[in-house]
């Protein structure tokens, strides 16, 4: 299975893809986690330039295009060989991240922003996208629990920009039937058991 996680900064999907392993570790399958941007040697190198925070006057166009080159490269050169290998796949973000924050929350025409998706990725779409989903106000506390001088590029945004990513995952959510969606100021133990679930589902109907 390729399994991907969504949902503004903040909102706990790292912390769900690491119990998601050891679940499915514990089931004896081979599981490889990646992240976005990154994964790769080039991918990782592309991270580099993204987030950090000197980089305050990058264009909106040359951001959606870097996230795009490095999500292209980790898919012909890690997310696919694994899938060919019957590997479970779970990606810290994959392009449903750029409709949210390029196209909703940069403002890029969002067929625009399809053609660059589809170009980067091809056919190689998520069985099943976990959108973790919390206020951007729980965000915002988050964060400053984080504190400023952690914060990268990305992160440092403001929150009438989250608002707009997160009605672009709720959008995304209302049209993709692979989007379950997650209450993700539920305890951690209550969104792991929750994520179980739907997978255990997914498996079941392909095994009919």
């Amino acid at each position: 299975m390729f399994i991907t996680f969504e949902g503004i900064d903040f909102s706990g999907k790292s912390t769900q893809v690491k119990l998601l392993r050891k679940y499915l570790n514990n089931k004896n399958k081979k599981v490889k986690i990646i992240r976005e941007p990154g994964g790769t040697k080039i991918s990782e190198l592309v991270r580099t330039i993204l987030l950090n925070k000197a980089h305050n006057k990058m264009t909106i166009e040359t951001e959606i295009f870097l996230f795009s080159a490095s999500r292209s490269q980790l898919v012909r050169q890690k997310i696919r060989p694994y899938l060919e290998q019957g590997i479970y796949v779970i990606s810290d973000r994959f392009h449903d991240s750029t409709t949210a924050y390029q196209g909703f929350g940069r403002g890029i025409p969002i067929e625009a922003v399809k053609s660059i998706n589809r170009l980067a990725i091809g056919d190689t779409i998520p069985d099943l996208t976990f959108f973790i989903d919390i206020p951007v106000e729980e965000a915002e506390r988050r964060k400053k629990k984080k504190g400023k001088s952690r914060l990268d590029r990305i992160e440092m945004s403001e929150n009438n920009f989250y608002q707009r990513v997160r009605s672009g995952y709720m959008h995304l959510a209302e049209k993709e039937k692979r989007f379950k969606v997650i209450n993700g100021t539920l305890r951690i133990n209550e969104i792991h058991d929750q994520i179980i679930d739907e997978i255990e589902l997914y498996e079941s109907k392909e095994s009919l």
